[in-house]
């Protein structure tokens, strides 16, 4: 108990928010992956924790966007540990309408430990945390979403033992927030990334450049591909993410026509050159459009990942999904704790 709390401190982000992967050093980022593979071990040893950490603490989730993994992860990574967690959808605040989000901020500060958001614009999160007085933990913004590449990247150290030296590609939409943390969060753990994607849909510079100045700390590279063959070769992981995100449904068409040449398939898989070594493993943020299932690839059937990828022994997409909790309470931990 004593060991692991003073592992939660040593990480130094104490009463500090968290609103990009930018925002942490490269130990501190590090040091929070393997907090959450000790925090998981913790809770499949011993089931229910007799001393949970955050005993009394209040934890505040605002989401404008709808959540499955985010919600629940937050939800019972909070009272895993003994907090209380009250939820604010999207008719129950009022951003820019009623009040303003420095208003908002300013009163449930003086009720909440900590705020968990998850919505649109960068600047919401960023006037929370300015304005709040407590820590604020990004959930997903347009920008970023950095608690999404945390369990990102504890699901790759899981499975390979190592982060440095590996070879990630994100394909697909190569400028939406999760490529974006997945740029700068593999970057930072000297991972080479691949950002394999239409012209159309490229990273913005500074993103880009960001990312790079990372990788040159760590003896990692960062570049921007558009030949999917070309850019898969030697690939560890492959991620890939939906082709139209949230706020954007007006352009499924157009990203359909588009996107379609990146699916990942198993031809894809196996130009890795990884399959038959077992050296090469699929992600995905999730939710997935793998088969005609849904709403949306009902007519059109697989989109962004076909089936066979994502029911492979080498998916690894519901790890990853779990690890968004262990990641989370980490996050919360190294704040609060």
């Amino acid at each position: 108990m004593t060991e692991l709390l003073d592992k939660i401190r040593n990480i130094g982000l104490t009463g500090k928010s968290l609103l990009r992967l930018l925002d942490l050093s490269d130990k501190q980022m590090l040091d929070l992956v393997d907090l959450a593979i000790d925090l998981k071990a913790r809770k499949k040893a011993n089931g229910h924790l007799v001393n949970p950490f955050l005993r009394g603490r209040n934890i505040c989730l605002i989401f404008q966007k709808s959540s499955t993994r985010t919600r629940c992860a937050t939800l019972c990574a909070v009272r895993d540990e003994g907090a209380n967690a009250e939820y604010l959808g999207q008719g129950e605040i009022h951003f820019g309408k009623k009040e303003s989000v420095a208003d908002s901020a300013r009163v449930l500060g003086r009720f909440f430990d900590g705020i968990l958001f998850r919505g649109f614009k960068q600047e919401t999160v960023e006037g929370l945390a300015k304005y709040s007085g407590v820590p604020v933990w990004n959930g997903l913004t347009d920008e970023w979403h950095p608690t999404q590449i945390l369990a990102d990247l504890q699901t790759m150290k899981e499975y390979f033992g190592h982060l440095k030296g590996l070879k990630v590609a994100f394909v697909g939409d190569g400028r939406n927030n999760v490529c974006n943390s997945l740029m700068v969060g593999c970057a930072k753990a000297g991972i080479d990334m691949v950002d394999i994607c239409p012209e159309e849909l490229s990273p913005e510079e500074h993103i880009v450049a960001a990312a790079r100045e990372a990788a040159a700390r760590n003896g990692s590279t960062v570049t921007v591909e558009h030949d999917p063959k070309k850019g898969i070769a030697g690939v560890n992981v492959i991620y890939t993410d939906v082709w139209v995100s949230m706020g954007e449904e007006a352009m499924f068409q157009q990203r359909l026509k588009l996107l379609k040449p990146y699916q990942v398939n198993m031809d894809l898989v196996k130009a890795t050159g990884n399959l038959e070594s077992g050296k090469v493993i699929f992600l995905h943020c999730l939710p997935a459009f793998h088969d005609n299932k849904t709403e949306v690839s009902k007519d059109t059937g697989a989109l962004e990942v076909t089936d066979d990828v994502f029911e492979s022994n080498f998916s690894k997409v519901f790890d990853e999904a779990e690890n968004r909790m262990h990641t989370i309470k980490a996050m919360i931990l190294a704040s609060l704790a």
